[in-house]
C-alpha cells in the first residue's frame, strides 16, 4: 500500500493535550493515518466532503465558534492523498490556553465532523 511517510507531520492536539489528528499540509489525517480533511492557506479546516469544520490555531488545535459551522460555503475537496504512516512517537503538547466562551475544541466536542471518506452524516447515500 502506498503511504505518505513522515514528511513534516504536525500533530494536532486537543485542549486536553491528546494528539487526535496529524497535518501533512494541506491534508489532515486521523490516528490511523486515514484522510479526514484539509487546511486552506488561511488555516480554515474542511472535512473530506468540503464542509467547514473550524480553524487551525498556532498551538496547534482546531477550534470554531459554536454558531458558525453552517455559515461557511462548501468547498471542493482536493484529491485524496494516500494514507499516512503515523509517527511512532509524538512530541509533548504545548501548554494550551483556555478557550473563550462560545469557542469549541472540535476534536474534543465534535470529532465526528472530521470523518473518513466512507463515514459521516453528511455523506450522500448510494441508493
Amino acid at each position: 500500500m502506498n503511504t505518505l511517510l513522515h514528511r513534516s507531520v504536525i500533530p494536532i492536539y486537543t485542549t486536553r493535550g491528546d494528539a487526535e489528528a496529524f497535518l501533512v499540509y494541506p491534508h489532515l489525517f486521523n490516528r490511523l493515518g486515514e484522510w479526514i480533511g484539509w487546511v486552506t492557506t488561511d488555516r480554515q479546516v474542511y472535512s473530506v466532503l468540503g464542509f467547514y469544520v473550524g480553524d487551525l490555531t498556532a498551538e496547534p488545535r482546531i477550534i470554531r465558534k459554536r454558531i458558525t459551522a453552517s455559515l461557511r460555503p462548501h468547498k471542493t475537496p482536493p484529491v485524496p492523498p494516500p494514507p499516512l504512516a503515523v509517527p511512532a512517537t509524538i512530541p509533548l503538547p504545548p501548554m494550551m490556553g483556555e478557550l473563550r466562551f462560545g469557542i469549541m475544541d472540535v476534536l474534543l466536542e465534535e470529532p465526528e465532523r472530521l470523518h473518513t471518506m466512507d463515514g459521516g452524516e453528511q455523506r450522500q447515500d448510494l441508493e
